[in-house]
């Protein structure tokens, strides 16, 4: 006899399930490689092997040139939490960004951690280049007041990305009181945050829908997007491909380029087209 269920946490090769009568039950991976992730609808044989996963609607994923990090499975929104303090790196943020966009994933940036108001001036200039492209950017602080975020987690399957230190697990005890992620202070000698979430766990939200709780991460790698994928998750780009001169334009030194013709114009962030080169360069070396 099998059971059907929802992958909700990941503790290595030891995965919590939960079945659709409410009953949690322990299950592990037939093979030594695993590939399943938190939010897959999964089927449980009798002797507790994971035996199969229904296709999923999404994935989302980073990966380097020698391996995968599942993130989350079938979820319909990206949260990405950055926060004033400690500072945060807008080139991860791009890479996630990429990332949403190619799995077709509703963005949303949450700038945490308001009330500490001497790098806000700073951090609201980060992302403005964000807000302008049309993404949705919310500001508060878990610590006060996490209404604004549960309005927009309403109906949606979640999930948190960013990095160490962002509030991320406050985030999730502020919404789901029971949940009990733990947290750290960050370190000021090192202007970073210290890994405390380990696996990712998926929670059902009080206002209906779930919450997927990621562990902090210091890097996106995108080795599974071409350029062309990559180009595409650079939303600003689209009205512009297909208009360069030369077909297979990189949008560097090329004569006739159409998106530099937008950064000359306002139109293109000259930020935003010097990530774009990064990730391309890290393409022809390999790295990416």
């Amino acid at each position: 006899m099998s059971n059907k269920g929802t992958l909700i946490a990941v503790h290595g090769r030891k995965y919590d399930v939960r079945l659709a009568d409410g009953r949690v039950i322990n299950a592990y991976p037939k093979g030594k490689k695993s590939i399943y992730a938190c939010g897959d609808e999964v089927t449980v044989s009798a002797d507790g092997a994971l035996a199969a996963h229904e296709p999923r609607r999404s994935l989302l994923y980073r990966s380097d040139a020698y391996r995968q990090k599942l993130i989350a499975a079938n979820v319909t929104q990206i949260v990405l939490v950055v926060a004033t303090e400690p500072s945060f790196s807008d080139m991860l943020l791009t890479r996630a960004l990429v990332a949403a966009e190619h799995e077709g994933l509703r963005p949303l940036i949450v700038l945490n951690k308001c009330d500490l108001t001497d790098s806000l001036a700073s951090a609201r200039t980060m992302l403005a280049p964000y807000a302008a492209l049309g993404y949705r950017v919310i500001e508060m602080a878990a610590m006060q007041d996490v209404a604004p975020l549960a309005t927009l987690l309403a109906g949606e399957t979640s999930v948190l990305v960013g990095q160490s230190g962002m509030g991320k697990s406050t985030l999730t005890n502020a919404l789901i009181p029971e949940a009990l992620a733990p947290t750290r202070e960050i370190s000021t000698a090192l202007d970073s945050g210290k890994h405390t979430t380990t696996h990712a766990t998926l929670y059902q939200l009080p206002g209906g829908g779930t919450l997927i709780d990621s562990p902090g991460l210091q890097e996106f790698g995108l080795a599974h997007l071409n350029i062309g994928e990559i180009e595409f998750g650079f939303v600003e780009f689209r009205p512009f491909l297909g208009q360069c001169r030369f077909r297979d334009c990189r949008h560097d030194a090329e004569p006739g380029c159409a998106i530099k013709q937008g950064v000359v114009a306002g139109t293109v962030s000259a930020r935003r087209l010097e990530s774009f080169h990064q990730l391309v360069s890290e393409i022809a070396k390999g790295l990416h």
